[in-house]
């Protein structure tokens, strides 16, 4: 009797840790306790707490009242590296999700290994694969063969606080980012990293006049260690021995950034929308009052990055008709709308991006989001991105602890990206597009949302 009890309750906290971020130990075990007569599909995400609630309570309700023979397993995971490996062990051992929401620089790797399902065999996929830009369907281009769907795009912005710049005798941010830096020091106020990864660090290395890699994504030697780029890493860290960028212990979502910036001297952090979309009525309004976001300052090119997701379907799927149904509704105007309304998510849909209205607004806080997108760049496109990413971060957390110095940490992580990127070219394995191409199409999604 305590056996089946323990039993009993073993069950019930798997299926209550399902909806939170966490990795789990097998995601089917929790498939079955619903109506048997439905084929159950299991969707594993990133989306955050609010995006999930969207999901969870609009989105997948009304896909299943239109497909009713269809069951959505729901799965919330968290962002991290560990994400890639247990779906890589997961997959490869055929216990695989059936459709997963794959960030976009992870797609090379999943496509090298052929751990996706080809979509082209599915009858309408020409249909649907008009509905997004030829160059966003190629992101998931690998031997001739398409493995995903465009999902949705983001960016980031540099979001300041109105206060401190008015009393510093500003209207306005300044122009450049040396001007930026060159103010906190001066007032002794603070700028917030969000970390040391590529994503947290490489805007304000290109504001700089720095660079991370070639246009062709094939070397990062003479850019990621650069003197341009050595001297734009030598200015970060400075303040941060100065005590003026601030860098969390841990990893921090939107409303943790609010609070660091309400908290007193931070003069600038970054975002992404969800900076404001998850706050709540009372502290949104507060946030608009006390900041705004403007795009990240050129330096002689781009200096914001592109992020974004795909769907895609795991190799070793029994269920890819349903999978199939599932992606292409979330693909569609319906669902899209949806996200780019309550989430801030910027729909793939050219049909939806046409006719949204939501953004059109200059003066929206979304409106320096559109501005950015139109001048960032993709992380380069290639299998070993996660390892590459890995690199860049071990290495800037050593300059920034004073372990190495700027040139010889740059010197050595650009050697090791190189080995890496030449692993790629060795294979064959990246995908047949790289760098700049890309943004041009993904700008032109921001410019049909405000112009239409």
């Amino acid at each position: 009797m305590g056996c089946r009890w323990i039993s009993f309750l073993l069950i019930f906290v798997m299926l209550a840790g399902c909806r939170s971020p966490s990795m789990i130990s097998d995601p089917k075990d929790v498939q079955t306790f619903r109506d048997d007569e439905k084929t159950v599909i299991t969707f594993w995400h990133t989306y955050n707490e609010k995006e999930t609630r969207l999901l969870d309570n609009v989105l997948i309700p009304a896909f299943e009242r239109e497909n009713p023979n269809i069951q959505i397993k729901s799965i919330d995971l968290a962002f991290t590296n560990e994400l890639i490996n247990t779906l890589i062990s997961r997959t490869s051992s055929k216990r695989g999700p059936d459709v997963v929401r794959l960030h976009i620089a992870w797609i090379p790797e999943f496509l090298y290994k052929e751990l996706l399902e080809p979509l082209d065999g599915f009858g309408d996929f020409e249909t649907v694969r008009k509905r997004f830009n030829t160059n966003l369907m190629n992101i998931g281009l690998y031997k001739n063969n398409y493995y995903s769907l465009p999902l949705n795009i983001y960016t980031k912005a540099p979001i300041f606080n109105r206060e401190l710049l008015k009393s510093a005798g500003y209207f306005k941010p300044p122009s450049t980012m040396d001007e930026i830096l060159e103010l906190a020091r001066r007032e002794q106020y603070t700028i917030g990293l969000r970390g040391l990864g590529p994503w947290d660090t490489i805007p304000y290395i290109y504001s700089l006049g720095g660079s991370f890699i070639n246009e062709d994504a094939n070397i990062a030697s003479g850019y990621l260690n650069s003197d341009e780029t050595i001297h734009a890493v030598e200015q970060l860290t400075a303040l941060y021995k100065e005590n003026l960028i601030d860098l969390p212990q841990d990893e921090l979502g939107a409303e943790e950034n609010w609070e660091r910036i309400k908290a007193g001297n931070m003069l600038m952090t970054d975002d992404g929308p969800w900076f404001y979309g998850l706050l709540d009525e009372s502290e949104f309004d507060r946030a608009l009052k006390l900041t705004f976001p403007v795009p990240f300052p050129q330096n002689n090119g781009p200096a914001s990055l592109i992020g974004g997701e795909n769907l895609v379907i795991m190799k070793g799927s029994n269920r890819k008709a349903e999978a199939w149904t599932f992606m292409k509704w979330m693909t569609g105007k319906k669902a899209q709308l949806l996200l780019l309304e309550h989430t801030e998510l910027i729909p793939t849909n050219l049909e939806t991006a046409k006719a949204s209205t939501i953004t059109r607004d200059s003066d929206s806080y979304l409106s320096p989001y559109r501005e950015d997108a139109k001048n960032a760049i993709l992380l380069p496109l290639v299998k070993n991105w996660s390892k590459i990413d890995g690199v860049y971060t071990e290495y800037m957390n050593k300059i920034f602890e004073g372990e190495l110095s700027v040139k010889e940490g740059l010197d050595r992580a650009a050697a090791e990206i190189d080995r890496l990127l030449e692993e790629d070219r060795g294979t064959g394995s990246s995908v047949p597009f790289q760098g700049r191409t890309i943004l041009h199409e993904l700008g032109f999604i921001y410019f049909l949302i405000r112009s239409s």
